[in-house]
């Protein structure tokens, strides 16, 4: 299966990039994974309805009907690292051949979003910006995956 990770937001600081980079090339190890930024869509005058729904339109063009649609969303369910490696082995056995997890803009997701996601879940019940959530995200993914195959790096 193919995972990807999708994010609002064009702003990159070098070294979240550096970060960014290191885990997707650790990653290619274990699975078939991919990153897709989405530029922010704000505009001046534009409210926030507006740009959560034309954030909406940007991520729906990418999704077939049979993928798996992950978001990564402060209201969702808190996992483990181990539990996340569960979970992750569950979407595995999953028929269908796309996986993608989807860190929201600045205002969050749009109706239409949580409407078409299959699981909803939580990094922490603290809030990070969002090149932050890329970055631990990442890592826990890349953790998950060492904890599947039985390897140290968790401990």
């Amino acid at each position: 299966m193919k995972v990807t990770l999708i994010a609002i937001g064009d702003h990159e600081d070098k070294y979240m990039a550096e970060g960014f980079e290191l885990y997707a090339k650790r990653l290619q190890h274990y699975i078939s994974f991919d990153m897709l930024t989405i530029p922010t869509l704000k505009k001046k005058g534009q409210s926030k309805e507006a740009i959560m729904q034309a954030e909406s339109k940007e991520i729906l063009k990418k999704l077939a009907p049979a993928d798996l649609l992950i978001l990564l969303d402060e209201k969702g369910k808190e996992f483990t690292s181990v539990e996340l490696a569960n979970q992750m082995q569950k979407y595995f056995n999953m028929p269908g051949k796309r996986m993608f997890f989807l860190i929201g803009g600045a205002f969050g997701f749009a109706p239409e979003i949580y409407a078409r996601a299959n699981q909803k879940i939580s990094m922490s019940k603290l809030t990070f910006n969002h090149q932050m959530a890329r970055l631990f995200f990442l890592e826990q993914l890349y953790r998950a995956m060492t904890i599947l195959k039985g390897e140290p790096y968790h401990h």
